[in-house]
């Protein structure tokens, strides 16, 4: 198992839901096994697409930027040091609104995977 992921050694890419994501630690790569540990980048004015998880719950962690979390169906502002709990199958999309990048630290438990990632 790899104890330490390098965030210049992890390259970028596009999830089904349209984020950046940058996987910090996650089982496929690092060894690890019970969640993953990833950055999401969703640039000015663009949007995730709404979407859930049939069996990750996500924990989000806003580290720059600001922007508008839909979470079922509640619609609140996001930003720096806001974290947001999203249950297993509840329909979500963030939004940025700001004028930089929105980044968010994305936990998964259990860890991400595209297959359980289901556009709504």
């Amino acid at each position: 198992m790899i104890l330490k992921s390098a965030y210049n050694e992890s390259h970028p890419y596009v999830t089904k839901d349209g984020a950046i994501i940058r996987e910090l630690m996650h089982p496929e790569v690092h060894g690890n096994s019970k969640q993953s540990l990833a950055e999401a980048t969703i640039p000015q004015g663009k949007a995730t697409a709404l979407h859930h998880h049939q069996r990750s719950e996500e924990i989000y962690h806003v580290t720059a930027g600001n922007g508008q979390m839909t979470l079922a169906d509640k619609s609140f502002e996001v930003a720096v040091g806001d974290t947001i709990c999203i249950p297993p199958q509840t329909s979500h999309r963030l939004h940025n609104t700001g004028k930089e990048p929105l980044k968010v630290l994305c936990c998964c438990a259990p860890p991400y995977s595209h297959d359980d990632t289901e556009l709504v």
